[in-house]
């Protein structure tokens, strides 16, 4: 019978629990966008999971939309990453790098440059992460057709800078109000070309960012995070049901790995985006919800097949066994989610027996 510590065949990579350590900002790398020694032992410590996703890692430059989040834009950091994928992998990990391009939500503090976006719309009421502090999001640069177009492309080289670096594969960070979130909503997207208006026309950059990386890395290498209806920094949605099952539809010809949903909607429409995907899903129940095997487990039954633990794997770096053996779980201390350095970071112990 299948359960959260059977073995799973992920595009060929062999899985041997379908427990998934989610992405989670943890902006721990140095100014340079490096990978550092510390980003190594915290993923390392959390190996036991079928598969590991870092927290998101700029595709560009352009991307960066918090500070201290490590790049895959250039050699060095390509370089930097090297120890910490050997390191996952010494441990007898299996790792994918989630990209995450910011979009609008980002500052010129933080990138040096003017965040850009599918249209000229700042996010309403929102503060984003800054080397200053939180600020009002600023207004971004609407993208032209051409250059939607080329920034599609910047996630499929980041991915072969990822292969290069020793990662198994790539998530795209298709959620949480970023750059193809953006691309997906009603409130941040008011564009007339091809990328906006029409759910077809809305659906169009995501589905070119994930045939490009497809492109360069193959379909096997290739996940997509999304979070439908999910409302995150102002990236408003409408027609969710039809939106995603079109976008889903658009994706299923490509091969990829896996994709993976956050519980962000209703049962009713997890449900209709499970049948409407034909391969692998993974589905993270959200925030605010229990962690516990039981919970991980309704969800396989319901037609996920691996199931991503996000806070539950901060202060418990050996949570697959605390759920296979029914153990307790550690709170972790939010005011150290971001702050820098080891505190926090990897001073969460294994259970002491």
């Amino acid at each position: 019978m299948t359960n959260l510590f059977s073995p799973f065949d992920l595009a060929g990579l062999t899985l041997p629990n379908r427990v998934v350590m989610a992405p989670m900002s943890r902006v721990r790398s140095n100014p340079e966008g490096l990978a550092t020694a510390s980003m190594a032992t915290y993923f390392s410590q959390r190996a036991s999971a079928g598969l590991l996703i870092t927290d998101g890692i700029q595709p560009s430059r352009q991307g960066q939309a918090n500070p201290s989040s490590a790049g895959l834009h250039s050699p060095a950091q390509v370089k930097a990453w090297k120890p910490v994928t050997g390191a996952i992998h010494a441990n007898g990990g299996r790792v994918f790098a989630q990209l995450m391009h910011g979009g609008r939500i980002s500052h010129p503090l933080t990138s040096g440059q003017q965040p850009v976006g599918p249209s000229a719309i700042a996010a309403r009421n929102t503060m984003v992460f800054t080397p200053q502090g939180p600020l009002a999001a600023p207004v971004p640069r609407a993208l032209s057709t051409a250059e939607a177009a080329a920034e599609a492309l910047v996630y499929g080289e980041a991915a072969r800078n990822a292969v290069e670096a020793g990662f198994d594969g790539v998530e795209l960070h298709g959620a949480n109000g970023y750059l193809i979130s953006q691309f997906l909503s009603t409130s941040a997207n008011q564009r007339t070309d091809a990328y906006g208006g029409s759910i077809t026309a809305r659906i169009r950059f995501a589905v070119e960012a994930v045939a490009g990386t497809v492109d360069a890395v193959g379909g096997h290498r290739v996940g997509i995070r999304l979070s439908p209806g999910a409302g995150i920094w102002d990236a408003v949605e409408e027609d969710v049901p039809a939106l995603y099952t079109a976008l889903l539809k658009e994706l299923a010809p490509l091969g990829l790995a896996y994709v993976h949903l956050v519980a962000s909607t209703d049962d009713e429409t997890m449900q209709s985006l499970r049948r409407a995907w034909p391969g692998t899903l993974i589905v993270n129940p959200g925030a605010g919800t229990a962690t516990a095997r039981l919970d991980a487990e309704r969800w396989l039954a319901r037609g996920a097949d691996l199931v991503s633990f996000g806070r539950a794997f901060i202060a418990n770096p050996d949570l697959v066994e605390r759920l296979r053996t029914g153990l307790p779980l550690t709170t972790a201390d939010q005011e150290t989610f971001y702050q820098g350095g080891d505190r926090g970071y990897l001073t969460y112990p294994a259970y002491a027996y």
